[in-house]
């Protein structure tokens, strides 16, 4: 029988910890569940679904990156009495073409909404996080940061404003249902502008240099990442070049209610927080 428990995957993550926080501040049961959380989940070993939905409500869940491993994960919520899935996709996935992880995204967005559960799919932009929680954070501490990205501005988002998204969504049944939202921040902006952004106000030099997709993916294999996340990591640029993400969107304001953080707003409190200090 269910009960009032929420299902959290990548608990341990970059949204999934965050909206589980906001969540049980909503006196929401929370299950979090990851390769490393106490409740198990990892996307490679199926076995161990079923335990982690047992008794849920609804779901939070960030796809896969094998396409149809999500078909099999919606089929056995259901069969497990899930009644509501948010799914974290992104933005302006139906327009991503056939590359692998364009594939995942929209082979996952359709187990979603072929099935039979109340679902809404949350499309986010790239996070300012990324700047200070990912592949980014360690070149501008070394002083450069160096991607294959050109003028076409970016709507990056804070990725507080998706996990407020998700915990509203999750929150409020029924008034969501059958939802794609596409989230961004306010304005969008290219990678050369944002880096002085953060240069700025961090006071220290830091420099932005445009280079080739095979020069960026070389650097990554450099810096230990596999050769299919280094390889996904570049087609997104590649993708992002062609200029039809680039618009901002009013997803944010929907969901919530108020516009989305500005980056400037993160900046400042990043800086704030010493993240940018060697």
């Amino acid at each position: 029988m269910n009960n009032d428990t929420t299902l959290v995957l990548g608990a341990t993550g970059k949204t999934g910890r965050r909206v589980a926080a906001r969540l049980r501040l909503h006196d929401v049961p929370v299950r979090a569940a990851s390769r490393s959380s106490q409740v198990r989940f990892d996307w490679s070993d199926p076995s161990g679904w079923d335990a982690a939905l047992q008794g849920v409500a609804a779901a939070y869940v960030v796809p896969p990156r094998v396409p149809g491993q999500a078909h099999e994960f919606v089929a056995r919520a259901e069969a497990s009495g899930v009644r509501r899935v948010v799914l974290l996709s992104g933005h302006g996935a139906d327009r991503w073409g056939d590359s692998e992880f364009g594939l995942d995204m929209r082979s996952a967005e359709n187990a979603v909404r072929g099935s039979g559960l109340e679902w809404t799919i949350l499309r986010s932009s790239n996070f300012d996080q990324n700047f200070d929680e990912d592949v980014f954070h360690a070149p501008l501490l070394a002083g450069e940061l160096a991607l294959p990205a050109g003028p076409v501005p970016e709507p990056f988002i804070d990725i507080e404003d998706v996990a407020d998204a998700a915990a509203t969504v999750l929150t409020e049944p029924g008034k969501h249902a059958g939802s794609t939202y596409e989230l961004t921040g306010p304005r969008s902006l290219p990678f050369d502008e944002a880096v002085e952004l953060i240069s700025r106000a961090s006071g220290r030099p830091i420099t932005y240099r445009q280079l080739s997709p095979a020069d960026y993916t070389a650097s990554l294999l450099d810096a230990g990442l596999s050769e299919q996340d280094a390889g996904e990591i570049a087609a997104m640029f590649v993708l992002m070049a062609r200029g039809n993400l680039a618009e901002a969107t009013d997803g944010v304001a929907t969901v919530l209610g108020r516009p989305p953080r500005t980056f400037e707003d993160y900046v400042v409190r990043t800086t704030a927080s010493g993240a940018w200090r060697r």
